[in-house]
């Protein structure tokens, strides 16, 4: 009888390690440790929760690597899976859900020049960069290759200190922008990464060139697609089955597997799995939010920004205490003087390449603005370039994942750490007061979007659908000449109002939305979602 009581003990203590207990226990005490500090700082406009994590983090490696006797600080072993399967998903999905549609979409294409031009003027000039300049600091070991790999991976901004750093209540669109930008960025930086690394160097040529703009496109519609899908048919399936008149956890949990869901085929299919996740997050608020009860609104509101939240802090926690990565810093074999010399010549490169896309786009997009209030100030393009200086996980897990010799790996993903660290601190910590000082202190009233275009009734008169059919006969050529006026003067408003109109015609009928509101049977909010629905 003993000897069977002992069995279930044995197997436990073979599952279950020691070390691997003693790491959670000490990252959630640090995630408690955040939650606490960052709640006590909240009024503080230089400190937030992504530089609370990190300098916790800063601590917390120090410690262990002074109990361990200055031998190896590494709790969690870093895992590029970790990060990409299971702490982006949730950042990325809770902003798309989170963003202000109206918002993101009337700069959509200002944030795809910035997200996949920007970063691609980006990438080409840190490339050219730290191949001109590390022969001269005297690293001659790495190749063409190689060089092309470091451009990609410092090339992606951090989307996820954005959300801490910029407000999208008081500058929305600043966050639009910069958030919006960042997005695509992580997708194009991650795509041009694996270019590099699959690219044959021995023969390259114009076909190659135009491949992998054609591949990349080709990545940036089908993830975009596949989110849409994945988002429309949660609605469809949450409208029509309607989950809540039996179980509210269902449908909730509905949406939660959906969403990832859409991350893991998009990464099945070797798509962007941001991409996907972040636009499967805006048709879901879109659509799917609407269609649920209103316990399961608040819940899944809560708990998604729950989630991503966690996930934040954790990234940033264990960036942190991987700085003190011992190893990294044994293997890299070089002076200290070296690493300065290398981390600032990173920075230098991030600071320069940003400035070389956001001023010069910027300042093109200002050319086909007509009105004053629609043009991008030099005050918001500066604010633009320093808050898109933080570096962040993407940027490490690149760094990881680099193909290169084991003491150059360990140099560069040192550097790439330094850099992380000191652009999310300085540049994260200055970004808010910055903010204050340029933008909000001698602030213009917002201007609404009525009067962004002095046509809007001809709008609302142009597509009227009642009226005198032959009076619609004889101002048919007029009707289209004055719709093609609009749509080339005012292309955002116009493409807005359009997709409106049809959106409540043929979408919502199918999809729910704003305006479907389940009824449950004896809830005393029935009566007042109807109201406001019908409102």
């Amino acid at each position: 009888m003993a000897s069977h009581e002992t069995i279930p003990l044995q197997s436990s203590s073979s599952f279950l390690s020691t070390s691997t207990i003693i790491a959670l226990c000490v990252f959630f005490a640090l995630l408690c440790a955040c939650i606490v500090i960052g709640h006590l700082l909240e009024e503080n406009r230089w400190a937030n929760e992504s530089i609370t994590a990190l300098l916790l983090g800063l601590c917390a490696g120090a410690i262990v690597l002074v109990i361990e006797k200055w031998q190896d600080s590494r709790l969690l072993v870093f895992s590029e899976d970790l990060f990409f399967l299971y702490l982006l998903p949730p950042i990325i999905f809770n902003a798309g859900f989170q963003v202000k549609k109206k918002q993101f979409f009337k700069n959509f294409t200002t944030i795809l020049l910035f997200g996949i031009l920007g970063t691609v003027i980006s990438f080409c000039l840190i490339s050219l960069g730290a191949f001109l300049l590390f022969k001269k600091i005297g690293l001659t070991s790495l190749t063409l290759q190689q060089f092309l790999a470091i451009g990609a991976i410092l090339s992606a901004t951090d989307s996820v200190c954005t959300l801490q750093v910029l407000s999208q209540e008081e500058t929305p669109f600043l966050y639009s922008i910069v958030f919006g930008e960042g997005v695509v960025n992580d997708a194009t930086s991650i795509v041009l990464y694996n270019a590099v690394q699959s690219l044959n160097f021995n023969n390259i040529d114009a076909k190659v060139t135009l491949n992998l703009l054609g591949n990349f496109l080709y990545l940036f519609f089908t993830s975009t697609a596949l989110g849409i899908v994945v988002g429309l048919l949660s609605a469809f399936v949450i409208k029509t089955l309607y989950f809540g008149r039996h179980s509210t956890d269902r449908e909730v949990a509905l949406m939660m597997l959906l969403a990832y869901l859409s991350y893991l085929l998009a990464e099945l299919l070797n798509l962007s799995g941001i991409l996907t996740v972040f636009f499967c997050g805006i048709v879901m608020s879109h659509y799917t939010w609407h269609n649920v009860t209103e316990s399961s609104r608040i819940t899944t509101k809560h708990a998604f920004a729950t989630m991503s939240f966690i996930a934040e802090t954790f990234i940033f926690v264990y960036v942190g205490m991987d700085a003190f990565d011992i190893e990294n810093w044994k293997e890299s074999h070089a002076s200290a003087g070296t690493l300065v010399t290398i981390s600032a010549t990173f920075f230098a490169l991030v600071l320069i390449g940003r400035a070389a896309f956001v001023f010069p786009l910027a300042n093109i997009i200002n050319c086909f603005q007509k009105r004053q209030g629609n043009k991008i100030e030099f005050k918001q393009q500066f604010i633009m370039w320093w808050a898109g200086l933080m570096r962040g996980a993407v940027t490490i897990a690149l760094s990881y994942n680099q193909q290169i010799t084991s003491s150059d790996s360990a140099l560069m993903i040192t550097c790439t750490i330094t850099v992380v660290l000191f652009s999310t601190i300085v540049c994260g910590s200055v970004t808010k007061p910055l903010i204050g000082a340029v933008l909000l202190r001698n602030r213009k009233p917002m201007v609404s979007d009525a009067t962004d275009i002095p046509s809007l009734e001809d709008l609302r008169q142009l597509f009227i659908e009642d009226g005198d059919p032959s009076e619609q006969r004889n101002n048919q050529m007029t009707q289209k000449a004055s719709s093609l006026r609009l749509l080339i003067t005012h292309p955002t408003i116009t493409v807005h109002y359009l997709w409106r109109k049809f959106d409540d015609r043929f979408m919502r009928p199918v999809f729910g939305g704003r305006g479907f509101v389940p009824f449950v049977p004896g809830s005393p909010t029935g009566t007042a979602d109807e109201t406001s629905a019908a409102v």
